[in-house]
């Protein structure tokens, strides 16, 4: 089946998407974007992506190209469009196309929008959390807004492939005091010995993510102890578990950092 991409108002197949090569999102990472789980063919957790996406224009400030009703059908048509059932779907948006300059283009340059979807299997992820994912630390050398989710990656980039080299699923970032901050592309979470949820409170060092807004509301619901504070490496490898929230990942337990057990090195109970 040949997949389709939307670009800028178009449905075309990947062999015919393309963008300006002085697309400011190619040339500055000027460009904010969005993942969505795709469950049964429908969008999770929708409207909280979408407050997401426009507070992240908003920080940047980027126009907003449509409104939430034109999202939902863009989004939509292309999950339909590429049959995707069970996977995601990425919406990008940059400040448009302008002749390079570190300077703001003109306020009525158009946006440049792209959106496509992808089949993930989830077979593979329901074993994948079975087992558990290890993880390995590394210096949070990220720009101080990681609150705003843009494209600007290199680093969560370079910090995934340390950790692939190293046999290890992914990043925890540690600040300069020695704090983690979050994962390559997950909210870190640990459990202490005395059963309390502990993960970093929301501030420009963290993504504030959906999944973790999501587990927020269900822990009040259940009556978990929830801490919101930074914790260290060696306190996360002394936690009883350990575990990463996403869209793609949702809850992931981590069962080792830095080559060292959590708990008794497998899933535990809470995650």
């Amino acid at each position: 089946m040949t997949r389709i991409i939307y670009v800028n108002g178009r449905y075309l197949p990947y062999s015919e998407a393309a963008i300006h090569p002085e697309d400011r999102g190619n040339q500055f990472a000027d460009a904010v974007y969005e993942v969505c789980e795709v469950r049964e063919g429908r969008l999770t957790d929708e409207t909280r992506h979408m407050t997401r996406l426009e507070r992240s224009l908003g920080e940047l400030g980027i126009p907003l190209p449509m409104s939430r009703a034109a999202w939902g059908r863009v989004l939509r048509e292309t999950i339909r469009r590429n049959r995707v059932r069970h996977g995601l779907v990425y919406l990008q948006v940059s400040r448009g196309v302008a002749r390079r300059d570190f300077y703001f283009p003109s306020p009525d340059t158009l946006p440049t929008v792209i959106c496509l979807a992808r089949r993930l299997s989830a077979s593979k992820s329901e074993a994948l959390a079975a087992k558990g994912i290890a993880v390995v630390s590394t210096p949070d050398v990220r720009w101080a807004r990681c609150d705003i989710k843009t494209v600007m990656l290199l680093p969560a980039t370079m910090a995934k492939q340390r950790a692939k080299e190293s046999g290890a699923n992914d990043a925890w970032f540690v600040d300069d005091e020695g704090f983690v901050t979050e994962g390559g592309s997950a909210n870190a979470w640990i459990i202490d010995r005395e059963g309390r949820l502990i993960t970093r409170a929301l501030d420009q060092s963290i993504l504030p993510g959906i999944t973790r807004s999501v587990l927020l509301d269900l822990l009040k619901r259940e009556g978990i102890t929830l801490i919101e504070r930074p914790f260290t490496i060696p306190e996360a490898q002394a936690a009883r578990e350990a575990f990463i929230t996403s869209a793609t990942s949702l809850v992931m337990p981590v069962i080792s950092i830095d080559g060292k057990p959590v708990g008794n090195g497998a899933p535990g109970l809470i995650a």
